[in-house]
């Protein structure tokens, strides 16, 4: 008997169009993107019609989209960004006890550098409460992230709600969502959300690839 690949939230097989599209860029587009002749210009223009694909996938506009090894530098890259920018004084971050180990573990580490952590418990059906997320939020709160879907549960976070409850406390809201991309529709746009994190080896595309969101006007 043929063995049965069930495990796809874990990592996906990489589709057929995306080895051919692979294979192409590969073949035919080896320039230097930065480089000023046609063999640059043809790499560049792979590189946008790639963000592009991406952004309109997200229902996000092509210039919000930055490319990452994965969505484990993109969450990486905004916790860090969180506890690093701005005026001294108290870091304050708050995330929720069920996000990946991409998020928790850098969670832990910038708590032993000095950042206050508020991982906060879900209810018994695995969502947040939003009136729990919004009483943790405080004057010092540089950034909140939680994971829109969860990978191990399957459980859909209220990320609307989430989203519009920091911008009302001007709290920069990040969520990783890897495992929505594809199986919800996403209209970053139309929502509160400064981040979003992503990745493409759960999907059909290959490991190495993912992508942040970053909304027009947020400090990155």
């Amino acid at each position: 008997m043929a063995d049965v690949y069930l495990d796809y939230n874990a990592t996906a097989p990489v589709r057929p169009e995306a080895q051919r599209a692979i294979a192409n860029v590969l073949a035919h587009a080896h320039g230097n993107p930065s480089s000023a002749h046609g063999f640059g210009a043809a790499a560049r223009a792979v590189i946008a019609s790639a963000r592009k694909q991406v952004a309109d996938a997200l229902g996000a506009p092509p210039e919000s989209i930055v490319f990452t090894s994965g969505a484990t530098e993109a969450n990486n890259t905004v916790l860090r960004h969180a506890a690093h920018s701005g005026a001294g004084g108290e870091v304050h971050l708050v995330s929720c006890a069920t996000e990946h180990p991409a998020v928790l573990e850098e969670l832990r580490a910038l708590a032993d550098e000095g950042c206050r952590v508020s991982i906060l418990p879900v209810e018994r059906d695995g969502r947040l409460d939003p009136e729990r997320f919004e009483a943790a939020l405080t004057p010092t709160t540089r950034l909140a992230s939680v994971m829109w879907a969860n990978n191990e549960t399957g459980v859909v976070q209220p990320i609307a709600e989430l989203a519009a409850r920091a911008a009302a406390r001007s709290v920069p809201f990040h969520t990783d969502a890897v495992q929505a991309l594809g199986k919800l529709p996403l209209a970053l746009e139309t929502l509160p959300v400064a981040y979003a994190s992503f990745s493409a080896h759960k999907l059909g595309g290959p490991k190495g690839i993912g992508a942040l969101y970053v909304r027009a006007g947020v400090e990155l």
